[in-house]
This record gives structure tokens, C-alpha cells and sequence, in this order.
């Protein structure tokens, strides 16, 4: 049955209730959430897969952290106190590929709520006229640097939205450094936040040695993957956050429950079958 989602219904009924509940003053479990399209636009994937927000299921996400008090915070202000002990309940908002619904859709939720977030732009989709990604138009500079003054912060997603294992050295940098510098001449901000495209790696020590290496040489303070979970702060290292997808499925409980670490499970499995498939990747 398509809409069964397993993952659901293992947190809904097995993991909420070994949730930790954090008392160690040593770091703090922060949620980031990434969001892609807040559309109506159906997806045929399977609903673990689905990348697409509706405007109502945004709101009730929006509405829930209003009421639950949750501070909303940008990757920019984490990344000034990476290692401070907070103890109001902060959680970070990001979108990642730069679609034209984050202006018309999501950002005036988040004005309703008085909330920030953190948008990644894939810079060569982002033009002064209308261009489109992966079948979804996207924002032109004149509406990033209209967002910019409603307090909206932007960070990299690279130039062209590549499989970065799949380039040389000179192309991973150049993706990395090329889309930083696009966004800091048409914003006149510093750019030092990034969003690893595609499923993040974590298998390819060899790689992410080298990424890291490119992302200091040029920068960047912090860069969030796909690894599913929650963001311990002071412990891990802030170029490799994790993140909580979220989607048109997650309903009231399930969002609640991924708020609260019931879905930081998920990153075990995902790790397993990340070296599984790299595994056979390499002897093929």
C-alpha cells in the first residue's frame, strides 16, 4: 500500500517512547528542519520520498511551534553561539533549491508567525528573469534581495544542483566557491552556510575529508546535510548537521514526535544502507 509509511508508524508506536529527553549541560539536540516546495503539487513517489509541503500542513507546522514556543532561529545566528547552553526551545527553518512558492507560499506563513528561515539557492537557477528546476520555477535576485530586508538569510546549495562525488576536485570547489561569491555580489551579504545537494555521503571518508576541506578553505561556518536527526550542538561538527525532513505527510502527531527526537532512529538505518549501497557500488 503506497501510503503506509513504515517510518511513521515505527516512531508513532515504537520510538516516541524512548525518547531522550536531553539533561547532559555538555550540548544541546536542535532541531533544523529542511522543507523544499510548500505546494499543493502531487508527487508519485512514495510518501517517505515526497519533497512537497502543502500551504495548509505548513501553517499547522508553523502554528504548532507558535503555540508550543518554540524561538526560530537562523543557520547564521547557530552559527554565532555553536557552543552556548540555551535553554529556550530554538529550532531552525530551511528550505532547500530556491523555489519561487518559498516567496509566494512559505514566507508569508512565516510573517504571520513572526518566524525566520534559511534558504539555499542553487545560484544557476537564480537569475533576473524567471528561470525553473526540476519542473519548479524559481526566485529571481530581485526577490532574494527583497526577502533579505524582511529578515530571510540565504546560504549556498552549490551552482548547478550536481552529485558532487561524481565531479574532479576543481569542480566540487568550483560549485562550492562559484555559488558563494554569486550570492555575495548580487546581496552584498557574507555567505558562509551551505546545503549539501542530494543524499549526504556519509559512507566516503575519502570525500567528505575532502569537502570539509573545501568548505573551511572557503568559508563556510556551517553546512547541513540529509542524515536525518537532530543537531547536537557542541557535539557535532557544524559542517556536517543533520537535519529532520519534512513533508506533506507529516501529520500533527508525527511532526510533534520528530520535533521531540522520536525520528532520530532513522539515521541508523539510513547509515546502513548508505554503506551497503556504497559497498556494492564499489565492486561493481
Amino acid at each position: 500500500m503506497i501510503n503506509f509509511r513504515l517510518d511513521r508508524f515505527l516512531t508513532v508506536n515504537c520510538f516516541r517512547y524512548f525518547i531522550n529527553k536531553q539533561t547532559s549541560t555538555s550540548y544541546r539536540q536542535l532541531p533544523i528542519l529542511m522543507y523544499h516546495s510548500i505546494s499543493d503539487v502531487k508527487e508519485n513517489s512514495h510518501p517517505y520520498y515526497h519533497v512537497n509541503t502543502s500551504p495548509a500542513v505548513f501553517e499547522s507546522h508553523m502554528r504548532y511551534l507558535s503555540e508550543n514556543n518554540y524561538d526560530v532561529i537562523n543557520l547564521r545566528d547557530l552559527s554565532d553561539s555553536l557552543n552556548a547552553n540555551h535553554s529556550a526551545k530554538q529550532i531552525v527553518i530551511t528550505f532547500d533549491d530556491g523555489f519561487l512558492d518559498f516567496y509566494t507560499s512559505a514566507y508569508p506563513i512565516l510573517r504571520k508567525f513572526g518566524f525566520t528561515a534559511t534558504v539555499f539557492l542553487p545560484t544557476a537557477f537564480i537569475q533576473n528573469n524567471r528561470t525553473s528546476f526540476k519542473d519548479n520555477q524559481c526566485m529571481t535576485w530581485d526577490e532574494v534581495r527583497q526577502l533579505l530586508t524582511e529578515g530571510i538569510s540565504f546560504g549556498s546549495h552549490t551552482v548547478s544542483h550536481p552529485q558532487l562525488t561524481d565531479l574532479s576536485e576543481d569542480g566540487i570547489e568550483h560549485e562550492i566557491k562559484a555559488s558563494r561569491e554569486r550570492i555575495e555580489d548580487e546581496t552584498g551579504i557574507k555567505v558562509d552556510s551551505f546545503s549539501y545537494p542530494f543524499a549526504f555521503p556519509q559512507e566516503n571518508r575519502d570525500f567528505i575529508a575532502r569537502y570539509k576541506g573545501i568548505l573551511i578553505e572557503q568559508g563556510y561556518r556551517t553546512a547541513v546535510t540529509t542524515i536525518i536527526g537532530r543537531a547536537a550542538i557542541g557535539l557535532d561538527d557544524p559542517l556536517f548537521l543533520k537535519r529532520i525532513p519534512a513533508n506533506n505527510g507529516d501529520d500533527p502527531l508525527f511532526f510533534q514526535l520528530k520535533l521531540q527526537g522520536a525520528y532520530d532512529w532513522l539515521q541508523t538505518p539510513q547509515s546502513f544502507f548508505k554503506h551497503i549501497k556504497g559497498s556494492i557500488q564499489n565492486h561493481v
